[in-house]
């Protein structure tokens, strides 16, 4: 029964992907059937850690932090958990090696948005490399499978993308950051000052990291590449509709890609995985 157990946990970081991030979930889909129960493992632990730190307003967050990092590290420890994401998740970290080197600052960063709205270049630079940079990292850890020297040479790439990936979710959220939550994240922007040209100095920078990041994604085993990819071209879409919105837009409302987008998103990478024209 215990195998049940394993494979119910599973099922719930699947679920939990699922209803959190259709587009995460549609690159995950088109993985080799090996990598999708890792991938959603990871995700459903990534996910609840950030759920706790910006959603439960009114329970006492600093204490369910704890005890979800105190929970992580028991599964960690003993190879079970009676939470079915930190089941499923320390699954994962132990059959790819994912190790307290990438899974604390990974913590530390979430733990952040429990005291910190504003954030100098150091503070944003620890911020970036834990909430996002290792899991990218994480997720490398699966996709080569121990092989260290693969692992080594898409690392850089590998950080990239998760930095792009979390930038532009602060473009995308920046009103929902500082009205909901008091949160900037961009060290040295007034978010009542936000103009075109703060605004193109972010993009530039964002847009450096989606280049240094594809140069390792048409790297990847063919097994993670596509979907991958197809998580790179949702972003990199979603970060063109920001780049063309005026900053005035963009700070008034959340941009979205349509999930009719999505689909032909998807068609389209398919095929140009399929002829080798990534």
């Amino acid at each position: 029964m215990l195998n049940l157990y394993k494979q119910v946990c599973r099922e719930c970081a699947s679920l939990v992907t699922r209803r959190y991030s259709t587009s995460f979930s549609m690159g995950i889909r088109v993985f080799d059937a090996p990598l999708r129960a890792p991938i959603y493992g990871i995700y459903g632990f990534v996910r609840f850690a950030d759920e706790i730190v910006d959603t439960f307003h009114h329970q006492d967050k600093q204490m369910l932090f704890e005890r979800f990092r105190q929970d992580t590290y028991h599964a960690l420890e003993h190879g079970i958990s009676l939470n079915p994401i930190l089941q499923a998740f320390q699954e994962v970290a132990h059959r790819y090696q994912i190790g307290r080197d990438l899974i604390d600052p990974f913590l530390d960063s979430m733990e952040m948005d429990l005291d910190n709205t504003r954030y100098n270049p150091s503070l944003y630079k620890e911020y970036i490399y834990g909430s996002a940079e290792v899991v990218g990292l994480m997720c490398l850890r699966v996709f080569v499978d121990g092989d260290e020297e693969e692992y080594d040479r898409l690392r850089a790439p590998a950080q990239s993308l998760g930095a792009a990936f979390q930038k532009v979710n602060f473009l995308r959220d920046i009103r929902s950051d500082y009205h909901d939550r008091g949160r900037v994240y961009f060290p040295g922007v007034d978010y009542d000052k936000f103009d075109n040209d703060v605004k193109a100095t972010i993009e530039a920078d964002i847009k450096a990291d989606f280049d240094h990041a594809y140069r390792g994604i048409v790297e990847l085993p063919t097994s993670a590449r596509l979907g991958v990819y197809l998580a790179y071209v949702y972003y990199t879409k979603l970060f063109q509709k920001i780049r063309n919105a005026p900053a005035k837009h963009v700070t008034e409302r959340r941009i979205r890609v349509a999930d009719s987008r999505k689909v032909y998103l998807l068609a389209s990478s398919a095929v140009k995985h399929r002829f080798n024209l990534l």
